[in-house]
């Protein structure tokens, strides 16, 4: 079997083009000289990716009657108080100037009002009507207009199709100077050596049963950042958003129906035709969307679910034209699964939308590795322990930005570094083993396992048995994994070995989750542990952190911007 790679050179090697990617792209070139860029792209440029799928919008304060230290506070009571408050003061004031540079620089149109200023509307959580959008299909503006800026730079090499596998360090074992990379439509390997390596590949907890992110979102930026060494965080929390379309067997069916619909009066009821969030929340459907989740999931646990499993979301009394005209992209995806978004209730479900754990940033977008840069749902900090509906955008476009500032300037204090043939060796070793076993359990199978586990055990609401249980059944994964083989052939386009090489990642990243939550034995946010129901405020805040073959660590919050007072409820 060929192991042989492609080798190429570049200044700045970035993984992933979401909102994160691009905006460091744009920015990169702000500086002189101008440095030559790879673009590694899983999927197909400008049309895949997170960033593409969002729905809802982008919070900015750009109202008069609004500021910064509303949003810093929705930002933080959103995340109860687990955020690295620095990183999201720095989203927040960051946030309106990212605004206009995606509109006069990048090219996008947001929706006006009459008068012609941007039009802002609700989410949950917040306590001004800050989101700024276009219409429901927020993220294919942005990404198209900046993709176009991209497309149009000589000294950028857009990569379509190649999946990051590992990162790789200089000869001292000291600097991240590359990664290994596999060209899909070859199936071959291509290592980039690089004088600096963003992370943006957009994170995306699909390792659950029900899931919300594009099925080429496999966590591996984390996974890749976790095996190089760097610290995470918060790997406890993952956020599910209340409102999946469930959809049976169709790929669709977890997509997100957004909060824009409860901002505007959309109503939840169960199996039965109740509503019931106000036995949750006073807030009701507008509560955050941690509190909505898992006051939808006690419904369905508690049998008052529909048929299928789910809740119904209902619309219809906003009038179809209102719909249509606001929500027009909504309404078409549930059309074309059977549902009249406009007329009757859909069915819907909790669905695993966003990490908010990652690598450990600070605000430059360092992580504690030489070389290495994070941002977007690859990095950590910024939304603690929930994150608010309109703030995803916002941090990939904010922190993608600073990125690409931060790397302009790391290029000119920059020493050499050459990636080690050995340790490229050894990992294109380890991921072709599988093609030399003999035939055994389905990659397949042994996937939906994975998922449905996470889900059950892992997922909305946890314990201290049911974490055992799931930390017990990923070593047995684990197991069934290393003796896994794959169909001999052409690697090109190769589903099962693409599919081995996501096990790997979601076992890293699930053994981290697990491990974060048996450790918080409180609920806070996205994080809700049974036998630990409450918050546990009167003790010091703690951030969790995990590094490869090191002790955990409990690095205390830092309440440098605004002190948390305890007796008051978040």
């Amino acid at each position: 079997m060929n192991n042989t790679w492609q080798h190429l050179q570049t200044d700045v090697l970035i993984l992933g083009s979401g909102g994160a990617g691009l905006c460091a792209v744009l920015h990169l070139m702000d500086h002189k000289p101008q440095p030559e860029v790879f673009l590694a792209v899983r999927g197909l440029f400008g049309k895949s990716g997170c960033t593409r799928m969002v729905q809802g919008g982008y919070n900015a304060v750009i109202d008069k009657s609004d500021s910064l230290e509303a949003h810093f506070l929705d930002t933080i009571n959103g995340g109860q108080w687990l955020n690295n408050q620095d990183l999201a003061w720095k989203m927040v004031c960051e946030a309106p100037e990212r605004v206009l540079e995606l509109e006069n620089r990048a090219g996008c149109f947001f929706d006006r009002n009459p008068d012609g200023t941007v039009h802002q509307k609700p989410f949950a959580g917040q306590s001004f009507d800050r989101t700024v959008h276009k219409g429901d299909l927020t993220g294919i503006e942005i990404i198209n207009r900046l993709s176009e800026q991209v497309a149009a730079m000589d000294n950028v090499i857009i990569g379509e199709e190649m999946r990051g596998v590992d990162l790789l360090f200089d000869r001292t074992g000291q600097k991240v100077s590359g990664a290994l990379l596999i060209d899909l439509r070859r199936g071959e390997f291509i290592v980039v050596e690089a004088r600096a390596v963003l992370l943006a590949t957009g994170g995306g907890p699909t390792m659950y049963k029900i899931t919300a992110p594009c099925h080429d979102k496999t966590c591996d930026g984390i996974a890749m950042g976790f095996r190089a060494g760097t610290t995470m965080i918060d790997m406890e929390m993952v956020q599910f958003h209340p409102t999946g379309l469930l959809a049976g067997n169709s790929m669709i069916s977890g997509t997100v129906l957004e909060e824009g619909l409860r901002g505007a009066g959309a109503y939840l009821f169960n199996g039965k035709g109740e509503r019931y969030m106000h036995h949750y929340d006073p807030r009701e459907e507008r509560a955050t969307r941690d509190v909505v989740s898992r006051s939808s999931f006690m419904e369905i646990m508690a049998g008052r679910g529909t048929p299928e499993g789910g809740i119904y979301l209902d619309a219809s009394h906003l009038g179809a034209d209102f719909i249509m005209k606001n929500f027009r992209g909504m309404s078409l995806r549930c059309r074309d699964v059977g549902y009249d978004l406009s007329n009757a209730p859909v069915v819907v479900s909790p669905t695993a939308h966003f990490i908010m754990g990652g690598l450990r940033i600070d605000q430059d977008c360092r992580t504690d590795l030489e070389g290495l840069f994070a941002a977007g749902e690859d990095a950590a900090g910024v939304h603690g322990a929930n994150r608010l509906g309109g703030n995803g955008v916002v941090e990939s476009t904010v922190f993608g930005g600073i990125a690409g500032d931060t790397i302009a300037e790391y290029l000119t204090e920059f020493r050499e570094g050459t990636v080690q043939d050995s340790q490229i060796s050894e990992i294109i070793e380890t991921t072709l083993q599988p093609f030399k076993r003999k035939q055994s359990t389905s990659i397949y199978s042994l996937r939906d396992r994975l998922k449905n586990i996470m889900w059950e055990n892992a997922g909305l609401v946890r314990s201290e048995e049911s974490l055992g249980n799931a930390d017990m059944e990923m070593k047995e994964i684990r197991e069934q994994l290393s003796s896994i083989a794959l169909t001999q052939g052409d690697r090109a386009f190769h589903l099962e070995w693409m599919e081995y090489l996501s096990m790997l990642n979601y076992l890293d990243v699930c053994d981290l989750i697990i491990e974060s939550a048996k450790l918080r034995k409180e609920s806070r946010g996205s994080h809700f542990r049974s036998d630990f129901p409450t918050k546990e405020d009167n003790l010091p805040l703690s951030n969790i952190c995990i590094r490869k073959n090191q002790e955990v660590q409990f690095s205390p919050v830092m309440m440098n911007r605004m002190m948390h007072d305890a007796s008051e409820p978040v």
